[in-house]
């Protein structure tokens, strides 16, 4: 960012984020008297919207989508995509509950030890436009848009990692994206983690930034497809369920919460400029578990790669 604030360094689970400055000159902040919430007493207060991004946001895992590049460049082996195949599956059929995730995590945190960072960051960012911009439902992409229009901070929480996350959210325009962070040594992953930003750590992360930027969690608003997500969607004033599993399909209709379907993918190219302003989103934490973890290839790349 030329001329710009140098980011400032965040404390806690959160790497950086773009200075106030910064998000002006781009039009990320909008005039504090047309923020769209107010308290009772008629001022406006700061607020947010918080999107789960796999499922919800984009119609497939975040880092399934890559699979094609990671098998390319090396990062997964026939050995891993048999392993990994069937979870990917049952991941784009119907979701994972907190076991299912468990496993995954574990799993992966072991296949990830060494793996370069700056490797999976370079792959991520040739192929990202390619890959991702295909896979953003226009619905979603209004709604980032509205939310935006009436000036709160939108906010990308993902399981998976900021070499995934981050990209797709600075396309998207997001204000702050948080994500897992793994320990990294060397340029490489050790295998730890750090942090995960997954069930009642997204509400951690939320509300760490809520108190930094003073947002007020009672008018945010939050989507996601997932019963893993309940503690999320609890954490704000205006849940709502999109594409939701079978679970908390049944946890939205018993709390009387909106649920929404998202069906239409649509390239970002065609929403959004070409060239984001590096000052769109806050990068955040270091690559993800759960990332790495849907880098596994569905059954037909199984069997276009199968000897």
């Amino acid at each position: 960012m030329s001329g710009a604030a140098k980011p400032r360094r965040a404390r806690g689970t959160y790497a950086e984020t773009v200075s106030a400055s910064d998000q002006a000159a781009d039009g990320l902040l909008a005039d504090p008297s047309k923020l769209g919430s107010e308290t009772t007493t008629g001022l406006p207060v700061r607020t947010a919207a918080f999107f789960d991004l796999d499922k919800t946001v984009i119609a497939k895992s975040s880092t399934l989508a890559f699979s094609r590049p990671f098998f390319d460049q090396g990062l997964i082996n026939r050995q891993t995509v048999l392993k990994s195949a069937y979870a990917q599956f049952l991941f784009l059929m119907s979701g994972a509950d907190h076991e299912q995730m468990d496993r995954m995590r574990s799993y992966i945190t072991n296949m990830c030890t060494g793996w370069n960072v700056e490797q999976v960051k370079s792959i991520v960012g040739e192929t990202m436009h390619e890959i991702v911009d295909p896979l953003v439902f226009a619905e979603a992409a209004n709604l980032i848009a509205d939310h935006k229009l009436c000036g709160r901070d939108v906010v990308v929480v993902s399981a998976s990692g900021e070499e995934i996350v981050a990209p797709i959210a600075r396309a998207l325009g997001a204000t702050h994206a948080m994500a897992t962070r793994m320990v990294v040594e060397d340029g490489k992953y050790t295998g730890e983690v750090a942090f995960y930003c997954y069930g009642e750590g997204k509400v951690e992360a939320i509300k760490e930034l809520a108190a930094r930027e003073g947002y007020a969690l009672e008018h945010c608003y939050a989507y996601s497809d997932s019963i893993t997500d309940l503690p999320m969607l609890e954490s704000v004033g205006h849940p709502t369920a999109v594409n939701p599993d079978r679970a908390l399909r049944k946890e939205a209709a018993a709390r009387d919460w909106p649920t929404q379907t998202f069906s239409r993918p649509v390239s970002l190219r065609d929403r959004l400029p070409a060239a984001p302003s590096g000052a769109a989103v806050a990068t955040t934490v270091a690559v993800s578990v759960s990332a790495l973890a849907a880098g596994a290839l569905t059954y037909s790349l199984l069997r276009r790669f199968a000897p």
